[in-house]
């Protein structure tokens, strides 16, 4: 069992754990199944396979033509991507508690770099967050370890138990044990009780808010 301190750094997956931007990811994937002669998915269809990143996942989706079919997602995405996306509840009062405590805070996710830059800029969060990394900017995607390790590199802070990733995703919790970093789930996305039971998550939380609780509370008793 791990002692009960404020961890030195955390890092955060963004959809599905930050905010909500789905029915704009979906309604972009969908236009691009049209277009390529494929049926369209529910929400939760693409909430089911949009865990690894694009580059990784159209292959897979669109075979041959996938380089197509990913430029015509990427243009469809940027038409929409700002209108639709919602913090989740208490995520930005988990930012500002972070900010304050001095931890930090960082972001790894495999939604386009430049799209996920755009939509922090947004939401005026920019002032949260020590560095961002998404799909594109390196040559890995989640759930290499290779992305903490960049994340972490111009810190005084390395991989370690005392970094937490916070995640939705089986993704997000293997990343976290590829880097020997803590695992922690927030259930605000869909994963499956076998994929967390692959990856165990240290700490299970409902949502932000209940995170945001358990930091305070170890403030407190650790004074």
């Amino acid at each position: 069992m791990l002692k009960e301190v404020l961890p030195k750094a955390i890092i955060f997956d963004w959809d599905s754990t930050l905010v909500d931007n789905w029915q704009s990811i979906a309604n972009a994937l969908n236009a691009t199944l049209i277009e390529m002669d494929k049926t369209p998915w529910t929400v939760t269809q693409v909430r089911q396979n949009s865990k690894n990143s694009a580059r990784d996942a159209f292959p897979h989706i669109f075979g041959d033509h996938w380089k197509d079919a990913l430029d015509f997602f990427y243009k469809a995405f940027r038409e929409l991507h700002l209108t639709g996306i919602e913090p989740l509840p208490g995520a930005e009062n988990l930012l500002r508690f972070l900010r304050e405590e001095g931890i930090y805070s960082g972001i790894i996710s495999n939604k386009n770099g430049a799209f996920l830059r755009n939509e922090i800029k947004k939401l005026d969060w920019d002032k949260y967050f020590d560095n961002v990394l998404g799909a594109t900017d390196l040559d890995v995607d989640k759930p290499s370890k290779e992305i903490i390790y960049s994340l972490l590199k111009e810190t005084q802070i390395p991989p370690s138990k005392s970094v937490w990733f916070i995640g939705d995703a089986s993704v997000d919790l293997e990343c976290a044990y590829m880097a020997n970093c803590t695992p922690i789930l927030v259930e605000t996305g869909l994963i499956t009780k076998e994929e967390a039971n692959q990856w165990p998550p240290y700490k299970t939380f409902p949502s932000c808010v209940e995170v945001r609780c358990y930091l305070a509370r170890i403030k407190t008793i650790s004074k």
